[in-house]
């Protein structure tokens, strides 16, 4: 999903409210993980994730992840990645873009 520059920062100020809901330690991406973010996606449709360790290969994780799961990354702010991923109901969207 492409979003323009204004949905970006709508989403970027939503965002800073919500907390980092998954984070990423000492065992990195597993997939366990991968599906535990797509699980808080379905639900919560934007969500931050933590990365507590592989800081140094943050960027390329937060991509990896942006593309597995199908979601779009808002930001890689720190150490935390904001992804959002439209609900496909309707009525179960919470963020408006």
């Amino acid at each position: 999903m492409s979003l323009t520059g204004e949905q970006l920062r709508k989403l970027k100020a939503a965002a800073q409210s919500v907390k980092p809901s998954i984070q990423i330690g000492r065992d990195g991406l597993t997939n366990g993980q991968l599906e535990r973010i797509k699980h808080e996606l379905a639900h919560h449709e934007l969500i931050k994730v933590k990365f507590n360790d592989y800081k140094a290969q943050k960027t390329e994780l937060s991509q990896e992840i942006a593309a597995r799961t199908e979601a779009t990354q808002v930001e890689l702010i720190g150490n935390t990645l904001v992804l959002y991923k439209q609900s496909p109901y309707p009525n179960k969207r919470r963020t408006t873009v």
